[in-house]
C-alpha cells in the first residue's frame, strides 16, 4: 500500500521535528522544549532497538545487518559505512512514522529526528520543522563526550586499534554530513547554529517562536464558580464577544447559573484577562437526553486564535470529566476536520432545536 505525501503530511500534523546534524543540540532542546510544555518527545535512537525487532531481513536489511566486532564494524569503507547509515535511517523512517501518526492524534508531540531536507518536504510543513546545526569538525570525539554516548565509546575502545576505528568514523561523519550542512543553510528551512554561548533556555526561544509557541499565550485555565468575581468577568468577556448567535445564551447561563451538580465553565486567563471559554455540560443545544457529556461553549478572542487555547481548554475539560467518572465526551460543531486534531472522531450529523444541522464528534477519554 502506497500512501500520498498529502495524507502524510495531514496525519502528521500535530507533529513537530527537530534534525540537524550531529551534536547540533537536537535532542537537549527538544527534550527542554517537551518540559516547558509538557508535550511528549519521540527519540528515534531510543525506537531503533524497538523497531529493529519489528523489522524483517528481506524488507530492512540494513536494520538487521550484524557485525561480529567493533573490528568489522569500523573497518568498512567509508563509503560503505555512510550508505548503511543513509539506508538504515530510510529503512526506520517507515516505522517511525506510522509511530508518530498513532501519537499525535490526541495532541502535539516533538520528534528528535534525523530528517533529510527532501524528507521534510515530503512529510511536513515548513513550520514545524526546524534544523539544529553543528559544522562537522571531530563530531565522534564530541559525540562520546557525551554521558549518554557512553555505550557507543566503549565500543569504539574495543577495537583493536581505536585510533583508527575513531578516524574512520568521524571521516564517515564529515562526509555524511558536510554537504547536509552547507545545504541546509543555504535553503529556506528555518536553522539554528549552535552557539556555546547561547542558553539552551535562549535556544528553545528561537525554535518555539519558529514553531509559533508564544509562551506568552500559555493561559491559565481557571473553573468558573456561581456569583464569583470571575464568573462576572466572564459574563462581561460573553457580551462583549462577537460569537452573536449565542452570546446572549450563554451570558445568561452564567448570569443565572443554570449549571446543576459537576456542570461548569472554565475560563482562559493571560494577564488577567479573559481570553476564551468552554463548558461542560449534561444536555446542549440538541434534542440528544441520550447524549452525556457535552464539551461546548468554546470560543476564543479572535487576538488570541492561534495559540492553541482550544487545544488548552478542551483538555482540561476532559481531564476534569475523567475525574467525575466519565469516559467519554462529545462536541457539537459545523466544522469538519478541527476537533479530529484534538483526538475527536465523527460520529453522525445532528439537528438543533432551531433545525440546523452540526456534526457531533466524541473522544474516549
Amino acid at each position: 500500500m502506497i500512501f500520498q505525501d498529502n495524507i502524510i503530511k495531514e496525519y502528521l500534523r500535530n507533529v513537530y521535528f527537530i534534525t540537524g546534524t550531529p551534536c547540533g543540540g537536537k535532542t537537549t532542546v527538544s527534550r527542554a522544549l517537551g518540559a516547558k510544555y509538557g508535550i511528549p518527545v519521540y527519540d528515534i535512537d531510543e525506537q531503533f532497538a524497538i523497531h529493529q525487532a519489528k523489522s524483517d531481513k528481506e524488507y530492512q536489511p540494513n536494520m538487521n545487518r550484524q557485525f561480529k566486532d567493533a573490528d568489522e564494524f569500523f573497518g568498512r569503507t567509508t563509503e560503505d559505512y555512510q550508505k548503511w547509515l543513509i539506508n538504515n535511517t530510510r529503512e526506520q523512517l517507515d516505522f517511525v512514522l506510522l509511530d508518530l501518526m498513532r501519537l499525535s492524534q490526541n495532541g502535539r508531540i516533538i520528534c528528535d529526528c534525523h530528517l533529510t531536507m527532501e524528507q521534510a518536504d515530503m512529510f511536513t510543513d515548513p513550520s514545524r520543522v526546524v534544523f539544529m546545526m553543528r559544522e562537522p569538525i571531530d563530531l565522534v570525539e564530541e559525540y562520546c563526550d557525551r554521558p549518554d554516548h557512553q555505550g557507543f565509546k566503549d565500543y569504539i575502545n574495543s577495537a583493536t586499534d581505536p585510533k583508527v576505528a575513531k578516524t574512520n568514523c568521524n571521516e564517515t561523519l564529515m562526509a555524511l554530513n558536510s554537504e547536509t550542512y552547507r545545504r541546509v543553510k543555504e535553503s529556506d528551512f528555518c536553522w539554528i547554529e549552535r552557539d556555546n554561548n547561547r542558553s539552551v533556555d535562549d535556544t528553545v526561544k528561537l525554535v518555539e517562536k519558529h514553531f509559533g509557541w508564544d509562551s506568552s499565550y500559555d493561559p491559565e485555565i481557571k473553573e468558573v464558580e456561581k456569583g464569583s468575581d470571575l464568573a462576572d468577568e466572564l459574563v462581561s468577556f460573553v457580551e462583549n464577544s462577537s460569537w452573536d448567535e449565542a452570546k446572549e445564551h450563554i451570558a445568561d447561563l452564567i448570569r443565572n447559573w443554570e449549571f446543576t451538580d459537576w456542570e461548569t465553565m472554565f475560563a482562559a486567563v493571560v494577564d488577567e484577562r479573559i481570553v476564551g471559554m468552554v463548558s461542560v455540560m449534561k444536555t446542549d443545544y440538541y434534542p440528544l437526553p441520550d447524549i452525556c457529556p457535552w464539551v461546548s461553549c468554546l470560543f476564543i478572542d479572535e487576538e488570541c486564535r492561534g495559540h492553541r487555547i482550544s487545544e488548552k481548554l478542551i483538555s482540561h475539560a476532559n481531564a476534569y470529566l475523567r475525574k467525575q467518572g466519565f469516559d467519554i465526551s462529545y462536541i457539537p460543531t459545523e466544522h469538519v476536520g478541527l476537533f479530529e486534531h484534538y483526538g475527536y472522531h465523527y460520529v453522525k450529523d445532528i439537528v438543533n432545536y432551531a433545525g440546523g444541522t452540526d456534526h457531533l464528534y466524541k473522544k474516549e477519554l
